[in-house]
């Protein structure tokens, strides 16, 4: 099993406990569908925090959401 994989199990959306999913390679972001936000990954490390989520129709693969400031601002 990957580290990626392994992470996926045991990390939840901290808004609704619900599954995340992996967005880009090498990982950019985790998704909540159920929220519908998007949680960045800055230098590898997941930012779990409600307050840096990007909303899901916000994020842009291209523009990477692990970006050093927040769009919904």
């Amino acid at each position: 099993m990957t580290m990626q994989k392994e992470l996926l199990e045991i990390l939840a959306c901290p808004r609704c406990r619900g599954q995340l999913e992996a967005l880009g390679s090498p990982l950019q972001a985790l998704c909540c569908r159920a929220c519908a936000v998007v949680y960045p990954v800055r230098d590898g490390i997941p930012v779990m925090l409600l307050e840096e989520a990007l909303p899901l129709h916000a994020w842009h693969p291209d523009s990477n959401p692990a970006c050093k400031t927040r769009t919904d601002k």
